[in-house]
């Protein structure tokens, strides 16, 4: 057993079936207080998937990013930070900066529902992460159709 922020998280093994959670599925753990709402987790096609603790360099770069994009938005845009996206039924992300309309969360009840194309640019800042970011976040948000993903390395200060 893995202890990850306090929260007992286990390892699955491979080539065994595990139970697919739905966002409803989350919803309903969080109402009954099984998970926390503060507790760091992505929903990764019906997987809970525990995140990081995030360092100096991490929330120095998120600030700033935040700043920047905020002085540049249009009305009609929002910026959501950590902002929890349901992209599908079995997929929710939160991303570290997300870009899209404020329709989004009128429209919402739980979690942000981004429906295909609807963010803009998405931004996760890897420290530890890089190569979940890279690679499946990647790929989740490119099928979608998330109009731009960047990946920025925190260690590096390279996109």
């Amino acid at each position: 057993m893995v202890d990850a922020m306090n929260v007992a998280v286990t390892r699955a093994a491979e080539g065994f079936p595990r139970r697919a959670f739905t966002v409803e599925d989350v919803s309903r753990m969080i109402e009954a207080g099984v998970i926390h709402e503060d507790e760091k987790f992505e929903l990764v096609e019906g997987e809970i998937v525990m995140k990081a603790a995030k360092g100096i360099a991490h929330e120095r770069i998120k600030s700033a990013l935040t700043v920047a994009i905020s002085r540049a938005l249009s009305d009609d845009l929002t910026i959501g930070v950590e902002a929890t996206l349901r992209l599908a039924d079995r997929t929710m992300l939160e991303p570290d900066v997300a870009v899209f309309s404020k329709e989004v969360f009128r429209k919402s009840t739980t979690f942000a529902q981004l429906d295909p194309g609807e963010a803009h640019p998405v931004i996760e800042i890897a420290a530890s992460s890089l190569a979940y970011d890279k690679g499946l976040k990647a790929r989740l948000y490119a099928r979608h159709r998330v109009k731009e993903f960047w990946v920025i390395d925190a260690n590096t200060r390279s996109t």
